[in-house]
């Protein structure tokens, strides 16, 4: 099994690097289950902090019904955000970073501090936010076509590529967070909707599933 999760993580490493899309890796390399799609992950992960990179924040991923009924799971999953992922307001993106790339409008929560120990209650989380940002994730895939499976975006630290934030910090009581709406416009026109309410029901309700799955997992 070892064998075969560093064959998997190789494969989509090397994809990434020359930009050039491969079958799933789940059947490919029989990559089966989420506990083996992490090893995945975080055999890529510890791969790029050796050569330099530094961990800044997760992602949750998959917390939209719809996108779960697509995939045929009941949860969401996580992926890891690295230094060189991020961007700021007006910065252009290179293109030559990604393969076939679809931007999401997100909201992003910026800690204050640390948690320790067991899983926090929903108030224990609140207070270690330290306030939220506009952001814009930019996923992506070496799987061609974008033909996904549960396992292969897992495998792939979340279908992350990039990220991009906003200017202005805003304190979490100031804004109500699972009524904000959202629209994207492409050259003037209006592409995309959306409401806070979306993510999990509510954007913190999603940020502490990933903080209780960090505790869970040490």
């Amino acid at each position: 099994m070892i064998e075969t999760i560093t064959q998997a993580a190789t494969a989509l490493a090397e994809s990434r690097r020359c930009r050039c899309a491969i079958p799933p890796i789940s059947s490919t390399y029989g990559i089966t289950g989420l506990d083996a799609a992490y090893a995945v992950a975080e055999y890529n992960t510890k791969l790029r902090v050796q050569q330099g990179r530094r961990i800044t924040g997760l992602k949750v991923g998959l917390t939209s019904k719809a996108v779960q009924q697509q995939l045929g799971v009941d949860q969401p999953d996580f992926g890891v955000l690295l230094d060189d992922m991020e961007y700021l307001n007006d910065q252009e993106i290179p293109m030559s970073r990604l393969i076939q790339p679809k931007v999401e409008a997100e909201v992003a929560f910026v800690v204050g501090r640390d948690l320790a120990g067991s899983t926090p209650t929903y108030a224990e989380f609140l207070t270690c936010l330290a306030y939220a940002l506009p952001a814009i994730e930019i996923v992506d895939s070496p799987i061609a076509d974008w033909k996904i499976s549960l396992v292969d975006t897992v495998a792939d630290n979340a279908s992350s590529g990039l990220y991009l934030l906003g200017n202005q910090p805003v304190g979490l009581g100031t804004l109500p967070l699972g009524s904000l709406g959202m629209q994207m416009q492409k050259n003037g026109q209006l592409v995309s909707t959306g409401a806070g309410a979306s993510c999990l029901g509510h954007p913190l309700r999603a940020a502490y599933w990933l903080a209780s799955a960090m505790a869970a997992r040490g």
